[in-house]
């Protein structure tokens, strides 16, 4: 078993075209791959999972303590042959700080000894590619770069000024992708389009995978990687906030990260989805009721008008069940959501805030959070890690007591946010693991 990572030099590069690419085809072969991405990511890991066929996962050295990261990456080497993870932004950005949690992929390549292939977009260069690569060769000892994949290459001639001058300081180019476009991945404001939301993702897996085989030599890429030991025992990220959780899992819905669903389960607790855009409401008999991140904003009309989902929520914390919303689940806790053609819905009422996607503004970012009192997240002084990425915004605040008191990555307080009303709380916080 082996594994190796897949970054860049920046965003838009075409990391995710090559890592399903490579997924699909690798797997077209028989070969049991397991993809991860690196970083606070909900999107990438749904279509990793459409491709290898295996759930998808998160590492994230920020956000999670250097013992979960090794214990999740063993855990992901279990019963497979190959891992590989996708970087995101650079191969070295994150937040300053403390040495090794920055986010970026690098602290990954460094702390689990494995090797990084290089996606380089060479649009508008040739020969200067391999500047940019001895800069990223040589610029952190502990990184290592063992290949190069070129992507939107424009004709042969391009391909060998650019791999000639790669190949003489030493680091092979074992791929090199010519530009197309029909194998762009549509998107939306807070990523690609999800995965369960693709009309044909079997058809474009086919295009990708066919890509891959005819540009890249997967043998030669296989062979990159470096050994990273199975092993069992993964800690819990998080506690879970009940023995039976009710968890919203539609496409408004969809944003729960595979670790920690897996941690609760590893913890004891059943997770038993519904869906609130089928107007579903959560089982009576759980205790719990988990409403993750999502697109409710898109769909604000549909859950607005879903009765049996309202006042099965209702119902639920009127009865003293625990009700937890992050993000989009936060926004449908309110009052009202205002969508993006300024109409406004009128949400669960659980808590006192409005919110708008009609009045943007981004808000991005790591998070650190000390909860101010028992709710469902955890008991009073939990320290948490997580990040936010939302456009929505508050429009009106209530005044339900904080649930939180935050801070950004790096420590600097952001004062108290999120609400709690009896057995329910929420915040735009998204939880990825405590302290």
């Amino acid at each position: 078993m082996s594994a190796f990572i897949i970054a860049a030099p920046r965003s838009g590069s075409g990391k995710t075209t090559v890592t399903l690419g490579v997924v699909a085809a690798l797997a077209r072969r028989g070969l049991r791959v397991r993809a991860v991405k690196s970083g606070p990511d909900y999107i990438d890991p749904a279509f990793h999972a459409a491709a290898s066929g295996r759930a998808g996962l998160n590492l994230d050295s920020f956000a999670m303590a250097p013992e979960l990261v090794d214990a999740l990456a063993g855990d992901a080497a279990r019963e497979v042959d190959l891992v590989i993870i996708e970087a995101a932004m650079g191969l070295f950005d994150g937040i300053s700080g403390e040495p090794g949690r920055s986010g970026a992929a690098a602290d990954l390549a460094a702390r689990l000894n494995l090797p990084v292939v290089l996606v380089l977009d060479i649009s508008g260069q040739s020969q200067s590619a391999a500047a940019v690569v001895r800069g990223f060769a040589s610029h952190d000892p502990g990184v290592r770069i063992a290949g190069v994949v070129l992507n939107k290459v424009a004709s042969e001639r391009h391909r060998l000024q650019a791999s000639e001058a790669i190949a003489a300081i030493g680091i092979p180019v074992v791929g090199a992708i010519p530009r197309d476009g029909t194998v762009t991945l549509p998107e939306r404001h807070l990523g690609l389009v999800q995965a369960a939301e693709h009309p044909a993702l079997a058809e474009h897996f086919g295009r990708l995978a066919g890509l891959a085989q005819a540009h890249i030599d997967l043998d030669a890429l296989v062979a990159l990687g470096a050994p990273l030991p199975a092993r069992d025992g993964v800690p819990v990220p998080l506690p879970p906030p009940g023995q039976r959780i009710a968890l919203a899992s539609d496409v408004a819905f969809s944003f729960a990260y595979p670790h920690v669903l897996e941690g609760w389960r590893r913890a004891g607790a059943e997770i038993v989805p519904f869906s609130p855009l089928a107007n579903e409401a959560p089982r009576p008999d759980c205790d719990a009721c988990w409403l993750p991140g999502g697109y409710p904003e898109l769909h604000a009309g549909r859950l607005a008008a879903a009765e049996r989902f309202r006042e099965g929520v209702r119902a639920f914390a009127a009865r003293g069940g625990m009700v937890h919303g992050e993000c989009g689940g936060f926004m449908v806790l309110g009052e009202a959501l205002e969508d993006a053609d300024g109409q406004t819905h009128e949400m669960l009422g659980l808590l006192g805030h409005a919110t708008s996607f009609h009045k943007r503004r981004l808000n991005l970012g790591y998070r650190r959070a000390v909860t101010l009192a028992a709710s469902g997240i955890g008991p009073a002084g939990l320290a948490l890690r997580g990040h936010e990425f939302h456009y929505a915004s508050v429009t009106e605040p209530g005044d339900d007591a904080p649930l939180v008191a935050l801070s950004d990555g790096q420590g600097k307080p952001m004062g108290e946010a999120g609400g709690r009303r009896g057995p329910v709380s929420g915040a735009f916080f998204h939880l990825i693991a405590t302290e």
